[in-house]
């Protein structure tokens, strides 16, 4: 039950404001499971009470890593030394301030522990090694043995988990979680507690009442406790005036001001079930959450996690600045994964997709010739090390060739070809040949490069010495 004391203070909008509440366990005899929102035979449903919360964003918002945890539950497990090299990439990308702040590690088989323990002996001093693991005595002792100073716990904190999952009250869920994470403060190590499936919890009765307990064992310890919201199906709604559980600017809001978790200690994991992995991270940012979890590509269980590096963009776009992170590792990850691990980027993925910043349509290509900031979404070349470019198929006309041309030779000012020069008019109608006879798919570089020197050789090896001219 809530209850509310008398005293009131100056708070940091510089008015009177009350902040001591109460909220006690409500130790219910039937779980809590929202059936007017999640009735399961149908589409979760949407209901707003019209309240909203204040934006807030904190001074210092941050990325955190899951690429090692959630985002080896959905494919084949990483090589210790693709992590590595996916580790040090990090590093570089969260640039010296350490914007990608902590990657978390599973520590359950022999390479999980090559893995971390190789990461750790690099000494970057970000994204620091963390670890995770499940609320038991057993996999805490994994904790010790690998000398991680902070370490995720899962603590399920919807009655779908608590009731059905775990078979126990919410007082017996509440006395376990509690009774693992003093076990970590004793040994000294940073608890992270994982608010599994909190966009289906019951958050005044259980949530906010367990997140105070958390306080007090801050207050009595010294030691700071994270708490991560896990919106574990992809429930969470960033709409205004949605209502609980599913608001993610609600439950952000109320951890600050109902259980005085401060923002520096809030951190936000969503999944992508619904779309909406993104925008609710960053609504998680604007409200008061400092840390953000992501993965790499946003691979993770089912639909993924938010992708890590969407969120870089994210922070770059509401701070205004990259903070020293450097975008063009972006696509050097990009590069890894297809070439070095073999997994297939989806192409029209953002920021990290084959044509993500590639154009098709004849008019489109026109525009990128005149300007390429027509049609391209910002410096792809100078912030992600990516050109520009252009597909060449049926749709591509004189101009896309003209494109292709200058892109593919990296020709510049004066030497750049025009849609009207005559080779573009004989390679079109070579391409249009193509697409007579049933042609489908986009040309390919070699093939477009075949078949200019079908028209002319001279004039491809003049062009391939236009490209390399600064080398003569």
């Amino acid at each position: 039950m809530e209850g509310i004391t008398n005293e009131v203070n100056l708070g940091a909008h510089h008015i009177l404001e009350v902040h001591s509440y109460n909220y006690e366990l409500q130790d219910v005899p039937e779980p809590q499971l929202f059936r007017n929102l999640f009735d399961y035979t149908s589409i979760p449903k949407v209901a707003f009470n019209f309240r909203n919360v204040p934006l807030n964003c904190p001074e210092n918002i941050w990325i955190t890593d899951t690429t090692f945890r959630d985002g080896q539950q959905s494919r084949s497990p990483y090589e210790a030394d693709q992590i590595v090299d996916l580790f040090k990439m990090l590093s570089k990308l969260g640039g010296p301030k350490g914007i990608i702040r902590q990657s978390e590690f599973f520590l359950y088989s022999e390479k999980d522990k090559l893995a971390l323990q190789k990461c750790q002996d690099l000494g970057l001093k970000f994204p620091e090694v963390t670890s995770w693991i499940r609320a038991n005595e057993k996999d805490f002792s994994l904790v010790k043995e690998m000398h991680v100073a902070e370490t995720g716990i899962l603590v399920s904190c919807s009655d779908y988990h608590i009731f059905k999952k775990m078979n126990m009250t919410r007082k017996q869920a509440l006395d376990k979680y509690l009774n693992i994470i003093r076990a970590a403060l004793d040994a000294g190590i940073r608890p992270r507690c994982h608010f599994e499936d909190i966009t289906r919890a019951d958050f005044y009765g259980f949530v906010v009442p367990f997140a105070c307990e958390l306080r007090h064992l801050m207050e009595e310890t010294k030691i700071p406790i994270k708490i991560r919201c896990c919106d574990t199906l992809g429930y969470g709604v960033n709409y205004p005036g949605v209502s609980m559980p599913r608001s993610v600017q609600g439950i952000i809001y109320g951890l600050k001001h109902y259980a005085e978790i401060p923002s520096d200690l809030i951190e936000w994991h969503g999944h992508n079930d619904f779309y909406k992995a993104v925008v609710n991270a960053s609504t998680a940012w604007l409200y008061g959450a400092s840390g953000v979890n992501c993965s790499l590509l946003g691979i993770g269980e089912r639909t993924g996690n938010c992708p890590l590096e969407a969120m870089v963009i994210e922070y770059a776009s509401i701070k205004g600045t990259t903070d020293g992170m450097d975008l063009s590792v972006i696509t050097d990850i990009a590069h890894y994964f297809e070439e070095k691990m073999g997994y297939e980027i989806p192409p029209q993925t953002p920021f990290v997709g084959k044509n993500f910043n590639t154009t098709r349509a004849g008019i489109h290509a026109d525009g990128l010739l005149k300007d390429e900031e027509i049609y391209n979404i910002f410096d792809t070349e100078t912030l992600l090390n990516r050109k520009v470019r252009v597909a060449v198929d049926s749709h591509s006309g004189l101009a896309g060739i003209a494109y292709w041309f200058n892109a593919y030779f990296n020709l510049e000012d004066e030497d750049k070809i025009d849609k009207r020069d005559p080779v573009c008019a004989q390679m079109k109608e070579l391409v249009d040949r193509e697409y007579t006879k049933g042609r489908t798919t986009a040309m390919s570089d070699f093939e477009l490069k075949e078949m200019l020197k079908s028209i002319d050789i001279e004039y491809y090896h003049k062009l391939k010495y236009l490209a390399h001219k600064d080398q003569h």
